[in-house]
């Protein structure tokens, strides 16, 4: 099955593009970024020796800024990628629409759901696009089951059920280790998010989670963690995270649907072999490229297709709030013991 599971360039839009902080993580953006002809004219940061330093890896003509305001005041650039850390993102984002600027959010979006609404409504009212860097989305082995998924060619998805078994201690020592939910709100957010799109246009009605340290792990926070997510139209989701698997990582996500079902696995996020299975048969689809490559190259063209074509971008702000109300409600039930309904559960009460 030949499905559209690339990251896709709009036609002819093209514009200029600011990127508003310079930490590691946006490395793996301006990567994409140059690899797609992106035009990124200007990098800030409030640390102009990361800014300097992401200019002269990827950008050399940029301008370099430690004042966003003064990215925000050019005329000439449309799109900003913003990627801070989200206590400071909020005030950028509305500077950003404010001034007439389309944009583009780190993830998570925001620490409550009564933000991201404003937010959102803001966006709506100066006419620009709101989009949220979920670049898991555009992996190619997840990008290729939401395809299966959104052509109907599984039919009713009753279940998706996903695990990863991989070893997180390298953030000990790091800010990491103040994260208390470093394991079901910084890294989970991914999976939540993707559950969405395995079980779209289900209401998940209640979040069952849990946490634990793991027997020799070196960082501080939690890094076992387990979630049961209940839908609505008899469908269910469960999510294993085993942060501390020093030999044999594995990840896995399996899709069950009336039509079919598909599995993706492998070792790590990267190196994922899909296979879907239904009356005809089995397969398994060739795939190409790489989380880190076509993940962060997707988020972006999406948005500026969404702006060519006037539309909302897949990975909007608005749709990418009832991955954060999962992701809420299963840290409360992690705190509690008890589920909560996702919605209902409107901030992260602790990090």
């Amino acid at each position: 099955m030949d499905l559209p599971y690339q990251p896709v360039e709009p036609q002819t839009y093209r514009p200029r593009i600011g990127l508003i902080g310079c930490g590691w993580v946006t490395e793996y953006h301006l990567k994409a970024y140059t690899q797609a002809g992106y035009d990124v004219a200007a990098l800030c940061d409030c640390d102009e020796v990361k800014a300097i330093e992401r200019q002269k890896q990827f950008y050399p003509r940029a301008a370099v800024y430690t004042d966003a305001n003064q990215l925000l005041s050019r005329d000439d650039i449309d799109v900003v990628d913003i990627a801070t850390h989200p206590a400071e993102r909020v005030a950028l984002i509305e500077s950003a629409l404010n001034a007439g600027k389309h944009v583009l959010s780190q993830k998570p979006f925001v620490l409550d759901l009564d933000t991201g609404e404003r937010l959102v409504a803001l966006a709506k009212r100066k006419n620009r696009k709101l989009a949220v860097n979920q670049n898991g989305r555009w992996a190619p082995h997840w990008s290729y089951l939401r395809q299966l998924v959104a052509g109907g060619h599984l039919g009713d998805v009753m279940s998706a059920h996903l695990a990863v078994h991989w070893d997180h201690n390298w953030t000990a020592g790091t800010p990491f280790d103040k994260v208390h939910h470093l394991i079901l709100y910084d890294f989970a957010i991914h999976w939540f998010d993707i559950v969405t799109q395995f079980l779209p246009h289900k209401k998940a009605l209640r979040v069952y989670a849990s946490h634990a340290i793991a027997p020799g792990q070196r960082a501080k926070p939690p890094l076992l963690g387990q979630v049961s997510i209940e839908f609505e139209q008899n469908a269910q989701a469960t999510l294993v995270f085993d942060g501390s698997t020093p030999f044999g990582p594995l990840d896995t996500t399996f899709l069950a649907g009336t039509l079919g079902s598909a599995r993706s696995e492998g070792a790590d996020l990267n190196a994922q072999r899909v296979t879907v299975t239904a009356a005809a048969g089995e397969f398994q689809p060739q795939l190409q490229g790489s989380w880190f490559r076509e993940g962060f190259h997707g988020t972006m063209a999406e948005l500026l297709c969404a702006i060519e074509e006037d539309r909302e971008p897949n990975n909007s702000a608005g749709g990418n709030l009832a991955s954060l109300a999962l992701c809420f409600a299963a840290v409360k039930s992690a705190d509690t013991g008890s589920p909560q309904t996702p919605g209902e559960v409107r901030r992260v009460e602790s990090l």
